[in-house]
């Protein structure tokens, strides 16, 4: 059975605030769902079956029409969520996959899929300190926010850490996106 592939999104509306002063909400908008679309898509064509924790009625949607199941988002914050989504996984192998990371191809997640098949906990730092993917063969506490890496780091158990321009690269800033569209993976 594959690995689930939990990717949790609070909102599309509220997300990429920090982007406030450089675009529209309806641009920060469709940039979130497109940030969401990608990282879902290159979960399922790596072999992930992504779940979406949300209590976001436009997310919960978005993810039913495109045929990915949805866990409510508890509240609490980006641990809680994460934790509401290990649970739904139930004893199958998960993965917590953030859904703002505009350069990730199913490349990266196989990479990532082939080393939870081999049984090992897997991490991914973000360039900036925090995690963009983590995996465990079982439940962690969850320490996100600034510095999230190595806090995850101390807790996994012999972790392949993997270090891939796609999971590297997040989208938080006005700089981040400026970076990604200089790239040419956002339109």
């Amino acid at each position: 059975m594959s690995p689930v592939a939990i990717v949790p999104i609070r909102s599309f509306r509220l997300g990429k605030s920090r982007l406030a002063p450089h675009m529209s909400e309806d641009e920060r908008h469709a940039l979130a769902r497109a940030l969401a679309d990608r990282v879902t898509e290159a979960a399922a064509a790596a072999g992930l079956s992504p779940l979406v924790v949300t209590s976001d009625p436009e997310v919960a949607q978005w993810a039913a029409a495109a045929g990915l199941p949805v866990v409510p988002d508890p509240g609490g914050g980006l641990d809680a969520a994460c934790r509401s989504g290990v649970v739904a996984a139930g004893d199958r192998r998960w993965v917590v996959i953030h859904s703002d990371l505009p350069l990730i191809a199913a490349a990266d997640l196989r990479t990532v899929a082939d080393e939870i098949a081999a049984g090992r906990d897997v991490i991914a730092p973000s360039s900036d300190g925090g995690t963009s993917v983590l995996s465990s063969s079982r439940h962690i506490e969850f320490s996100y926010g600034p510095g999230s890496f190595h806090r995850h780091l101390a807790r996994l158990d012999d972790p392949v850490i993997v270090a891939r321009a796609g999971l590297l690269h997040d989208l938080d800033t006005a700089r981040d996106f400026r970076s990604a569209a200089r790239l040419g993976v956002l339109g």
